[in-house]
């Protein structure tokens, strides 16, 4: 069977695809990768389809041993890939031989590395993802030490770029956000989330926790709870906005200010804490 080793984990690595979208109504979010067009790229280098299994690796740390030949591209933020301690590159497809160790540095800028394999990663899926949901507990447990990951067979060929580079996370950007629906509860909403937050240490997968300027409500009590989207920013009683990602409930009873562009969330997912992020309402 073809498979590779854990040897290390790093912080955190987990396995994900694309998510498991549509199962909202029986309280199970998308999940999936936090930086999909990163996943992506990772399986296009190593001829996978785009929706195979990987490895999401939070502050690299992690090693992987071979046990078959096999293909690996390393993807997100730019971080020093060693093969057998030889650096070898990211965002490069790397042939591995049976019995050789591939270990993923600790990026300087960013969060989240993805790691793609010739043939996937083919642990059994649940509810039709192989995506670990660190809400809910389902999808394969979290990666340690001594684990065996099977291979499925490879689809495709590996695809070089000769021009492909990593691009760095920024430390501050803008984030474009849809007003509603429960902007009428605040006091001059656009203006008011357009300010400056930071990010948070307290930030996951479930969510990007900000501090700053808490935004004020111009309305008493609660709502019932009602649907939340990925990229809901949901505002408690303190005021500061949190920003739902892949792993969030999907119900809550918080207002949602407004939501973030679908094509922001990637940049919101290699946000680490510190980081400088400013709401830009859309008319």
């Amino acid at each position: 069977m073809r498979s590779i080793e854990v040897l290390a984990p790093g912080p955190s690595s987990l396995i994900q695809d694309l998510g498991r979208p549509g199962y909202a109504h029986l309280g199970v979010p998308p999940s999936g990768a936090l930086d999909g067009p990163a996943l992506v790229l990772a399986n296009r280098l190593v001829g996978n389809a785009a929706s195979a299994a990987g490895v999401e690796s939070l502050l690299g740390g992690l090693s992987l041993r071979a046990r078959c030949s096999c293909t690996i591209a390393v993807t997100g933020p730019p971080v020093l890939v060693t093969l057998d301690g030889r650096p070898v590159g990211s965002h490069v497809p790397v042939h591995l031989a049976e019995g050789r160790t591939l270990t993923i540095g600790t990026p300087e800028t960013g969060l989240r590395c993805y790691l793609a394999v010739s043939g996937g990663v083919a642990v059994e899926p649940e509810l039709g993802s192989r995506s670990r949901d660190v809400l809910s507990g389902i999808g394969p447990a979290p990666l340690a030490p001594g684990d065996v990951l099977p291979l499925g067979s490879p689809q495709g060929v590996p695809v070089g770029e000769d021009e492909l580079a990593p691009l760095s996370p920024a430390r501050e950007f803008e984030v474009p956000v849809l007003l509603g629906p429960r902007d009428d509860w605040f006091a001059e909403p656009a203006s008011t989330l357009a300010t400056r937050w930071t990010v948070t240490s307290e930030s996951n997968r479930v969510g990007l926790r900000l501090s700053g300027e808490p935004l004020r409500r111009v309305r008493d009590g609660e709502l019932p709870s009602e649907g939340i989207v990925t990229g809901a920013i949901q505002v408690p009683p303190s005021g500061l906005p949190l920003v739902f990602l892949a792993d969030h409930p999907t119900t809550g009873g918080y207002p949602v200010i407004g939501v973030v562009a679908p094509a922001a969330l990637p940049a919101l997912a290699q946000a680490r804490p510190g980081t400088r992020v400013r709401f830009r309402p859309q008319a």
